[in-house]
């Protein structure tokens, strides 16, 4: 199994630095780091490269585009993705690898952030009511559990299946949570609760930071309103996967140009 780790960066070069450090510790290699440049004014793209790591020029600004360029880019059977903020832990990617050795209905999987940066006050609230509210209150809307951007991964043939439709012009959504509103109904998601990753708390240290993130959510949401309204996405969701030929259950959403 070949794996991808795709991770989308502009002006972070510090934290990627951690980043880049981590996955380089890891017990399980991964097989291509591809760090999209998203048009950073730093030397995050240097560092990316002194590090070993495939650089993806995305000139055009947005998490949406950049982190869609990384997975269009990647080569692997499985494509992992983390943020530049992310640290992850030695086994992260052995973890990664089992889940979909050991199950081969599994297109995507998906884990849990520990946050790191800020004070146990701050922490708490964004591991219990950011995170944790995710979880609780997006999982009965979509039928499987939320993708959280900071660590997931997914086969590359789902991927490639949802990638004509997911909407990468638009800059003020939420790209995991828009990935996960086109998770077809016969894919399998999994939410691994050990599969942690450490997560920058600078979002949730002050409130306009805090505030532009939950700005996100109305605008996501409405791209796929009333397609996907939320009884629509209720268990039980998963339905037989169609044959090659078939034509998709879910209308196509916004192909980009």
């Amino acid at each position: 199994m070949r794996i991808s780790v795709v991770i989308p960066v502009r002006d972070d070069a510090l934290l990627l630095g951690a980043c880049l450090a981590a996955l380089a510790a890891q017990t399980r290699a991964p097989d291509e780091v591809i760090v999209v440049d998203n048009g950073s004014s730093d030397d995050s793209g240097a560092l990316a490269t002194a590090a070993g790591a495939r650089v993806v020029t995305e000139p055009i600004r947005g998490i949406p585009r950049a982190a869609a360029a990384g997975y269009d880019a990647a080569a692997g059977d499985v494509i992992a993705r983390i943020d530049a903020d992310s640290v992850c832990p030695p086994d992260w990617l052995a973890r990664v690898e089992t889940a979909f050795a050991e199950d081969p209905d599994l297109d995507f999987l998906t884990g849990d952030g520990r946050f790191y940066g800020a004070g146990p006050l701050v922490r708490w609230v964004a591991e219990h009511w950011y995170i944790g509210l995710m979880y609780a209150v997006l999982t009965p809307v979509l039928g499987h559990s939320p993708l959280f951007g900071s660590n997931l991964a997914m086969r590359a043939g789902a991927w490639h299946e949802l990638s004509p439709e997911v909407h990468r012009e638009a800059t003020d959504i939420h790209d995991d949570f828009d990935l996960s509103l086109h998770v077809r109904p016969w894919m399998t998601v999994r939410h691994d609760r050990g599969l942690v990753v450490g997560v920058s708390a600078r979002p949730f240290e002050n409130w306009p930071a805090l505030r532009r993130r939950l700005s996100w959510v109305i605008p996501t949401l409405r791209l796929h309103w009333p397609r996907r309204r939320p009884d629509r996405g209720s268990p039980p969701r998963r339905r037989q996967r169609p044959a090659p030929t078939s034509t998709p259950l879910d209308a196509p959403g916004r192909v980009p140009d």
